[in-house]
C-alpha cells in the first residue's frame, strides 16, 4: 500500500452488484477499478445471486464476498438487524478494513452494515442514488430509516445536486456532511458508429426498465402520437418489467408493428449495439437522481430527449440534450424539437466532449476525499451517539437508541467468543494491475 497520501481499505456493501445490471451496480464495480488504481485496497460485499456464494475476484483482483443470503423482495435481502453481523464482522477485521461505504437507500445489506461498522467504531460513508417522496407510505418508511442510518454517518455522498438537497431534507444530516459526486461513464465502451447515419428514416431508441417510475406509461401515450406526426420516424425499445403488456398492447392498438421493435430486455453487453442504430435517446423518467442511461446515449452521439425530472437538468449541457416536461404533449414537441436539431449533430464531436465532461477517475479522486474527510472526523464512544438518534422522532428515537444499544451488547459478545485475534486477516496483495506492471518492468530489465 505505497504511494503518495493516504491509502485506504474500503469496503463497499450494497444488495446490488454484479451479475445484476443498473445503475448502482455499474457504479460500484467501476469506482472500484479506479480506487485500485489509485492504490487502495477495495472488497465488495453483496448478498448471493442463484449459485454465485461466497468469494469471487473479478477484473483486477476485485475481490467480491457473495454473502449466503438470498433476495428477499427487488434483489434486496430480508431486513434482520443483528443477524448479519457475525459475517460483517469477520469480513472487516480479516480484510482489515478502515472505511465502510454503503450504497443505496433500498439496500437491506447497506444500512445494516453501515450499522455494524459504526457499532465496532468504524468509519462510515454512505452513498444516496435515488430521489423519494415525503407523503406516501413507502416514502415515510424510507426516511426514517435513513434517518436512522445517517445520524451517525461520518459522511455521505450524492450523485447530483437534487439529490443532495432530497437527501439532507430527508434525513436532517447536515449539509456540511454531504458531498456532491456526479456518476460517469466508459467511454471506451459507448463510442460512435464509425458511419455516420443517414437522416432519411430517424429511429429513436428507448433502453429502460418498463416500469412505472421509468415512464413506461408516458411512453404508450408518447410513441403513438409522435408516429402519427412523423411518417418517417419509428422507435427500437429494449428493455423488459411490468409496463412491457401495455406497450405490446399499444403496438397492436395503432398497428405500429413496423415502426416500433420491441426487443426484450437488453444485455449490459449489447447497449451500445443497440444505441448506434439510432439518431435520438428517449428518457420519460418519472424521477432521477442521475440517469446513467444518458450518458451512454452520449457518449454514443446520440442526442437525448429527456423530462425534467430530478437531476437530469444536471447531466447535459443544453446543446445535448432537450428537455420536457413528463406530460404527452411536452415530451411530442420536444422530439419535434430534436428532429430538427439532428443534422447539426455530430456523434464523434459529442463523444470527445462526453470523453472531457465524464470520468470514473475523477470520480474516484473525488471520493478518495470524501474518504480522507471521513478518516478526519473524530471517533465517539456509543454514550456520545446515542442523542443523535433521539433526534429521529420521539418513538423513532427511542426505538434506534435501544437497537444500537442491543448491537453493542452483541458486538461485545461477540468479542468474548470470537477474539478479533482469533480471526486470521488476509495479507494484503495489492490491486492485480500493480503486480502485472511490477512483472513487466522485471521483463524488460531482463
Amino acid at each position: 500500500m505505497d504511494g503518495q497520501g493516504t491509502k485506504h481499505r474500503i469496503l463497499m456493501v450494497s444488495d446490488f452488484f454484479f451479475p445484476n445490471f443498473g445503475g448502482v451496480e455499474s457504479h460500484i464495480y467501476y469506482l472500484s477499478q479506479c480506487l485500485l488504481k489509485l492504490g487502495h485496497k477495495v472488497v465488495v460485499m453483496t448478498h448471493a445471486y442463484g449459485n454465485r456464494s461466497g468469494v469471487r475476484y473479478v477484473t483486477n483482483g476485485l475481490k467480491v464476498y457473495y454473502v449466503p443470503w438470498r433476495p428477499f423482495l427487488m434483489q434486496n435481502t430480508l431486513p434482520t438487524l443483528f443477524l448479519t453481523f457475525p459475517i460483517v464482522r469477520t469480513i472487516i477485521i480479516r480484510e482489515k478494513i478502515s472505511v465502510v461505504h454503503g450504497h443505496q437507500a433500498f439496500s437491506t445489506l447497506c444500512h445494516e452494515a453501515l450499522m455494524h461498522a459504526r457499532t465496532m467504531g468504524y468509519k462510515v460513508v454512505f452513498t444516496d442514488h435515488s430521489l423519494y417522496g415525503f407523503a406516501d407510505a413507502g416514502s415515510i418508511h424510507m426516511n426514517k430509516v435513513l434517518q436512522f442510518t445517517l445520524a451517525d454517518i461520518d459522511q455521505a455522498i450524492c450523485v447530483s445536486h437534487t439529490s443532495k438537497e432530497n437527501t439532507v431534507l430527508r434525513s436532517g444530516i447536515s449539509p456540511e456532511k454531504v458531498f456532491m459526486v456526479p456518476n460517469a461513464v466508459d467511454t471506451a465502451m459507448f463510442t460512435p458508429s464509425p458511419k455516420r447515419l443517414n437522416c432519411d428514416e430517424i429511429v429513436i431508441v428507448v433502453v429502460s426498465r418498463l416500469v412505472y417510475r421509468k415512464g413506461a406509461d408516458l411512453l404508450v401515450e408518447v410513441i403513438p402520437e409522435v408516429c402519427r406526426l412523423f411518417p418517417k420516424v419509428r422507435f427500437i425499445v429494449g428493455g423488459d418489467g411490468p409496463k412491457r403488456v401495455r406497450l405490446e398492447e399499444m403496438r397492436e392498438k395503432f398497428s405500429l408493428q413496423d415502426r416500433v421493435e420491441m426487443l426484450g430486455a437488453v444485455p449490459h453487453a449489447q447497449v451500445r449495439s443497440v444505441l448506434i442504430s439510432g439518431h435520438i435517446f428517449l428518457n420519460s423518467s418519472l424521477t432521477e437522481a442521475f440517469c446513467i442511461a444518458i450518458l451512454e446515449a452520449a457518449s454514443c452521439g446520440l442526442l437525448t430527449v429527456s423530462t425534467r425530472v430530478g437531476g437530469v437538468p444536471e447531466v447535459l449541457p443544453d446543446d445535448m440534450i432537450v428537455l420536457a416536461e413528463p406530460a404527452p404533449g411536452d415530451m411530442v414537441r420536444a422530439v419535434k424539437k430534436a428532429i430538427d436539431m439532428l443534422p447539426g449533430i455530430d456523434p464523434q464531436i459529442m463523444h470527445l466532449r462526453m470523453k472531457e465532461l465524464y470520468s470514473w477517475d475523477d470520480v474516484a479522486k473525488r471520493t478518495e476525499i470524501v474518504y480522507d474527510r471521513a478518516m478526519e472526523s473524530p471517533t465517539t464512544n456509543l454514550l456520545d451517539r446515542l442523542p443523535r438518534y433521539l433526534t429521529c422522532g420521539s418513538w423513532a428515537g427511542k426505538l434506534f437508541c435501544l437497537v444500537m444499544i442491543i448491537n453493542y451488547l452483541l458486538w461485545r459478545l461477540l468479542e468474548f467468543l470470537q477474539p478479533a485475534v482469533g480471526i486470521e486477516e488476509v495479507p494484503d496483495i495489492g490491486p492485480l494491475h500493480a503486480h502485472l506492471g511490477s512483472r513487466n518492468d522485471e521483463a524488460q530489465e531482463k
